[in-house]
Parts: structure tokens; C-alpha cells; sequence
């Protein structure tokens, strides 16, 4: 006898008990139980008949207790007729909720239609949803309050424009959580970050410079300032970078492209900037450069080191840097790029002693940073996977 024959199936006899119940605990119970069944089992199509009878009797019950039940059990559900998750959406917050959280019923139109219609909490509640469309984050950006672009802000899997960024930010770029939820975010565009720098300080200022890419001119001058507590860290800028050569270009113009700063961002792993810096010092086209330093032997790096003007006494460090960076590998890990960085300063610094002590602390501070992150992300996924 199959596993499918043994579990109960839902009848008419279901719908008469859930009728039937005197309190609202007694039919909350009854539903808990029903919606479970209906959540978890396959059914079959006359079942989905009465699962559909059974969801319309609980979305109609006058008692609150009940609607919730339903909302929360069936909340991540395909089998709500969309009709009734658009009724459960316009219900009282403690019902609604659970469905405009999860519920996969919804179409983008109804989203849209529900965001402009509906309280501050539901908004809220939609703007946190799995995979916020570009669509969905303009209209919440535009017309959501600020509980909503709190939540949109703080959602990682929303997607957003530049229109979304520019309305959040004229309508609520004064707040706190809105500002410390696009830092927070993996990427935001530069011209973003460049306008928020005048909008935030103290921690989020230091997180907003430290974290995402700004204009060069604006990183430089921030650099030479040092406004607020911020330090600005132009080898991480040049890291983050989408635009390299005129990143160092900008460097350069302003006195900043140094001898030191092309060695940290070598022992740090950091070898695209390193070539374009060679290549902005010497003159020499970027391909040749890298040619010289990865495919033409000791001779070609010491060439193109002469030509860029940095002095010899740095290149024994340069030439360990250059050889750790081609002996270590990326291991294809979670925040893989952490690793390999740290691996790369605890290399070069065994390896290599003499290190002027400005740039020595620099390294042994870089080396902690990555390290800590690279033990934040294992622990992190360590915890999902236990999960």
C-alpha cells in the first residue's frame, strides 16, 4: 500500500467540521490543521476542489483569529486563488501581512495597485518581498512611506534604478535607516555614493566611503581631508573601481600615484591596479606591462620597474610580491577574494622583512581586516548550512 493512499484526504466532511466549530479557537484549530494539509500534500483535483471551498470559508470568517490562521499557514502557498490573496491583502495588518510577505500569487500589477492603496505596514511588508522588481522599487520609492523605503533600503534582493535611488533619496535621504540600508547594500551605483556622501556622517559616512566606489577626484580629496573620521583607503577605492586607468590617471594628476601605494596594493593582491600604475609611470601601453611583469622573467619586471621610476631598493620586496601573487590561488570559496588577500599579505610579509614600518602597520592591519571577514563569511555559511 503506498505512503499516498495511507494519508487522510481532504472531503466534505472537512468543510462541514470547520462549519461547524463553535469558537473561534475550536475553527482556528480545525483550519491550523486543514491548511497544513493543504499546504504540505499533493492533491488531487477533487481535493484542490475542496481545498478551494475550505481557504474561501476561512478568508469569509468573522473572527480575525481564523483569517490569520489561514494567512499564515497557507503564506508562501501557490494554492490561494489569487482573489482570495488579494482580499487577505486588503484585510486587517495581523492578516494581511503574512500574505503580502510571501505569497506568490500576486502578480506585478497587483503589487502596484496594492502599494498605492494600502497602509504603511502592508507597504512595508511588500517592500521587504523576495525579488523586488525595478517596477515595484520605483513606485514604493515614489509614492511608499518611509516604513516602505525603510524596508525597500534594507532588502537585498530588490532591484533599483537610478530613478528609485534619486526618489528615495530626495523624500527620505535625511533618514537614518534609509541611508544605513543603501551603505549596507553590496553595490549602489557611483553617483550614488557620491551624493550621499553630503547627506550622512560619523559611522555611516566612514561605512559609505570605505565600502563602495566613489568618483576618483572625490576619493583623492577625501583622502587629503580626512573629514569626519573617515580614512580614506585608496588602494580598496582603486579595488572597486570600474574604471582603472582613469582612476590611477586621476592619482597620478594629484600627487597621490606613490611608490608605497603601488606596493600596498601589490601585497594586498590588488595586481590590475598595480599594472595600470606601472603603465601610468612609464608610459608603456597597459598590454606590455603586463606582459612584462607576468610573462617576461625577472628581466621584464625589473625593466618596467626602472621605467616607471620607482626605486631599486623595492625591488627584491616587489619581485617576492609579484611571485606570491602567481603562487597563490583563488579557491573558488565564499568571499574568496578575503582569502585570498590575507593569504597574500601573510605570504609577502614572511617572505619579505625589510618593509618600511608606515606600510608594515598598513599590511598588519589589512591582514586582520581580511581575515575577520573572510571568518565572518565561513561562520555565516557554516550557520546556513546547519540551517
Amino acid at each position: 500500500m503506498s505512503v499516498q493512499s495511507l494519508r487522510p484526504q481532504l472531503t466534505q466532511q472537512d468543510i462541514h467540521r470547520l462549519m461547524k466549530g463553535e469558537s473561534p479557537e475550536q475553527r482556528a484549530s480545525v483550519a491550523h490543521r486543514l491548511c497544513r494539509r493543504i499546504g504540505l500534500d499533493v492533491l488531487s483535483d477533487r481535493e484542490k476542489d475542496f481545498a478551494r471551498e475550505i481557504i474561501t470559508i476561512l478568508a469569509s470568517d468573522a473572527a480575525d483569529l481564523v483569517r490569520r490562521t489561514l494567512a499564515v499557514t497557507l503564506r508562501s502557498s501557490p494554492i490561494i486563488p489569487r482573489e482570495i490573496a488579494l482580499k487577505l491583502a486588503r484585510d486587517i495588518e495581523a492578516v494581511a501581512i503574512p500574505i503580502l510577505e510571501e505569497s506568490p500569487v500576486f502578480t506585478e500589477d497587483d503589487l502596484v495597485e496594492l502599494v498605492l492603496s494600502v497602509t504603511a505596514a502592508k507597504q512595508a511588508a511588500i517592500a521587504g518581498r523576495e525579488a523586488v522588481s525595478i517596477t515595484l522599487s520605483e513606485v514604493i520609492s515614489e509614492h511608499g512611506a518611509v516604513e516602505a523605503v525603510r524596508a525597500l533600503a534594507e532588502n537585498q534582493t530588490a532591484e533599483w534604478s537610478d530613478k528609485a535611488y534619486g526618489d528615495a533619496l530626495s523624500r527620505f535621504g535625511s533618514d537614518e535607516v534609509v541611508q544605513s540600508g543603501l551603505i549596507r547594500r553590496d553595490f549602489i551605483p557611483v553617483h550614488i555614493a557620491e551624493k550621499m556622501v553630503s547627506l550622512v556622517s560619523g559611522q555611516l559616512f566612514d561605512m559609505l566611503v570605505n565600502r563602495h566606489e566613489l568618483p576618483a577626484q572625490l576619493a583623492i580629496d577625501l583622502a587629503a581631508s580626512a573629514r569626519e573620521r573617515a580614512t580614506i583607503d585608496l588602494v580598496e577605492q582603486a579595488g572597486r573601481s570600474h574604471d582603472l586607468p582613469r582612476f590611477v590617471s586621476q592619482l597620478n594628476l594629484n600627487g597621490r600615484l606613490t611608490h608605497s601605494l603601488i606596493m600596498r596594493a601589490l601585497c594586498c593582491g590588488q595586481m590590475p591596479f598595480v599594472e595600470h600604475a606601472l603603465s601610468e609611470l612609464s608610459g608603456v601601453a597597459h598590454q606590455r606591462v603586463w606582459l612584462m611583469i607576468h610573462d617576461a622573467g625577472p628581466l621584464g619586471l625589473q625593466a618596467v620597474f626602472d621605467h616607471a621610476g620607482l626605486p631599486r631598493k623595492m625591488l627584491p620586496a616587489f619581485k617576492a610580491a609579484v611571485n606570491v601573487y602567481h603562487e597563490t590561488v583563488h579557491d573558488g570559496g565564499p568571499n574568496d577574494r578575503a582569502r585570498f588577500r590575507a593569504r597574500m599579505i601573510e605570504r609577502v610579509l614572511t617572505q619579505f622583512q625589510a618593509i618600511p614600518k608606515d606600510d608594515l602597520d598598513y599590511l598588519l592591519d589589512k591582514l586582520d581586516f581580511y581575515s575577520e571577514m573572510a571568518a565572518r563569511e565561513e561562520a555565516g555559511n557554516t550557520g546556513t548550512d546547519a540551517a
